[in-house]
């Protein structure tokens, strides 16, 4: 039988054999050869963190209610967690047209040997495409949806606070969009490392330095232009906002918990008119809405990664086997997220 990566308690894994669905008219079997997880919204449910335990987001009052029935257990035995993996496909469904055993295709789903996918949510890979871009295709769509939603024109200066995945693939992208500068943030070095190899200009530690100040002293006392704030955390938001130039734009791509106290809106944001926009890939009707929805925000971000516009080896760190993959999912993902960007599995 096949095995996958599982939830059984808040911050409790465990490898378990499951029995793989039949396979529909329209759908492929996919024998999985690499897999990523989330480490921002999966994280929060992993942790128990999440308002969607015991509310849910309501579309036509766009708010948190009550849910109208029980909250479920989401730690029932059949939360597969992770999100991306790279296959091969086994096996066909009978109306199936336009792809072939043994070709490699990647697509959402969970950390898993084995996948039963619809073939409308496949991607074929092309040969030199490494798997590496192909599970950063999630954090890419909120990466380039950050960038857009920030205004960042050619020329512009732009910072990133927190170098996760999806911060990392936004320093690559705002260089692809022309900023004349990248200025990244993040306590762990080894992240920084990674963006200054992919581009970045400067990078700095906000917990040894005045990162806000320093981005005014690489600037001419201006500040930058535009700022994507991945990390949510309390003190990022005052360090974007003490960084931003006069009249310039975060954008907020973090998704937040409850801050704690500490964050002063008497300081640089009072006096500096900063904008703050609050930004989501997938939360339809985007800010550029007609001409940009998700699904160019995605196509964008498939062809960036498959002709090699991005490179995204380096973030997909550490590298375990999935006999692995339940201790390191506890170790690198939640309990040491300064060990790892983004962890990969490796079949």
């Amino acid at each position: 039988m096949p095995r996958r990566l599982i939830a059984t308690a808040p911050r409790k894994t465990a490898i378990v054999s499951y029995d793989e669905r039949p396979l529909g008219r329209d759908e492929v079997h996919v024998a999985v050869d690499f897999a990523s997880p989330k480490h921002g919204s999966e994280l929060a449910g992993f942790r128990g963190e999440s308002p969607h335990i015991k509310e849910q987001y309501n579309e036509d009052w766009t708010s948190f209610l009550p849910r109208e029935d029980e909250p479920g257990d989401p730690f029932n035995g059949h939360w597969v967690l992770g999100n991306q993996w790279v296959g091969r496909i086994i096996e066909l469904g009978e109306d199936v047209n336009g792809f072939e055993i043994g070709e490699r295709v990647a697509g959402h789903g969970g950390i898993a040997e084995t996948l039963v996918q619809n073939v409308r949510d496949l991607h074929k890979m092309p040969a030199e495409m490494s798997w590496q871009n192909a599970v950063c295709y999630d954090p890419a769509q909120f990466a380039l949806g950050g960038i857009r939603d920030s205004g960042l024109k050619l020329g512009d200066r732009a910072a990133i606070i927190g170098l996760g995945a999806i911060g990392q693939v936004a320093a690559q992208l705002a260089k692809l969009a022309g900023a004349s500068y990248v200025g990244v943030i993040d306590p762990i070095e080894k992240r920084r490392k990674v963006a200054l190899e992919f581009g970045a200009d400067a990078a700095f530690d906000p917990t040894a330095e005045d990162a806000g100040l320093e981005l005014k002293r690489q600037t001419d006392k201006a500040g930058v232009d535009v700022i994507i704030e991945t990390s949510a955390a309390e003190s990022a938001l005052q360090c974007a906002l003490r960084g931003i130039a006069f009249g310039g734009t975060i954008a907020y791509v973090g998704w937040a918990r409850a801050f704690k106290g500490g964050l002063d809106l008497g300081r640089e944001a009072h006096f500096n008119n900063a904008n703050i926009v609050f930004s989501r890939a997938v939360s339809e009707p985007l800010r550029e809405y007609p001409r940009w929805s998700s699904a160019r925000i995605n196509s964008t971000c498939w062809e960036l990664l498959s002709h090699g516009k991005l490179n995204c080896e380096k973030i997909i760190d550490p590298v375990v086997s999935f006999e692995e993959s339940d201790r390191a999912y506890e170790e690198f993902v939640d309990q040491h997220p300064e060990r790892s960007i983004k962890l990969g599995v490796r079949f």
